[in-house]
């Protein structure tokens, strides 16, 4: 019985994704609210998010001034810390902090939950990213056009003279350095979590 022929015009099979299975990193990271990340992990599943080599971990539970948007590796538990905004309808009284939540259209307020990132586009500040929501807490976001760009009130400048951030209309806003560099990380369906712990 003789060997199966060798087809060699055969197009090669199809690569696997370029990220693990499943994350590796158990434990929170420095840095990251124990439970915050549990929450965010739990997403992961919950959601089944195809992407897993990165996440974004959110903690409104901080100031504006603070660092409290951490991109996570989740191969090696590395992460990387910046400075993002909230809505006005968030934080009325605009003393730096969020205050409450909303997915309603015209709030101006942030929405908390799990989002996938989606293409890029050209908008008012320029290059930006949409975002969709997946919970009920946030499934308002495209319509509501809850996105990723960067904004002169995010800049480093903004919080050494008044010590916080300006406030978007509920957008996630970077100063421009650090939009380019967490497009560019979580582009492609990856995972953004954003939430406050009571």
């Amino acid at each position: 019985m003789g060997l199966p022929s060798i087809v060699y015009n055969a197009p090669p099979p199809p690569r696997a994704p370029l990220v693990p299975a499943a994350p590796q990193v158990l434990q929170a990271p420095g840095g990251i609210n124990p439970q915050l990340f549990q929450r965010a992990k739990a997403a992961l599943d919950t959601h089944r998010i195809a992407a897993r080599d990165t996440m974004a971990i959110v903690d409104f539970g901080l100031a504006s001034g603070e660092r409290r948007f951490h991109l996570v590796d989740l191969r090696n538990g590395d992460v990387q810390t910046y400075r993002v905004t909230h809505g006005k309808g968030s934080d009325p009284s605009h003393n730096g902090f969020l205050d409450s939540f909303s997915n309603t259209p015209g709030s101006e307020a942030t929405s908390n939950g799990t989002y996938t990132t989606g293409e890029y586009y050209h908008g008012k500040y320029g290059l930006s990213m949409k975002l969709h929501g997946h919970d009920w807490s946030n499934n308002n976001a495209l319509s509501r056009a809850i996105v990723i760009h960067n904004a002169w009130y995010a800049e480093p400048d903004v919080v050494q003279a008044h010590g916080k951030l300006g406030r978007s209309q509920g957008c996630f806003a970077f100063s421009r350095r650090d939009q380019y560099e967490i497009m560019k990380r979580i582009a492609g369906g990856r995972m953004l979590y954003a939430d406050k712990l009571a």
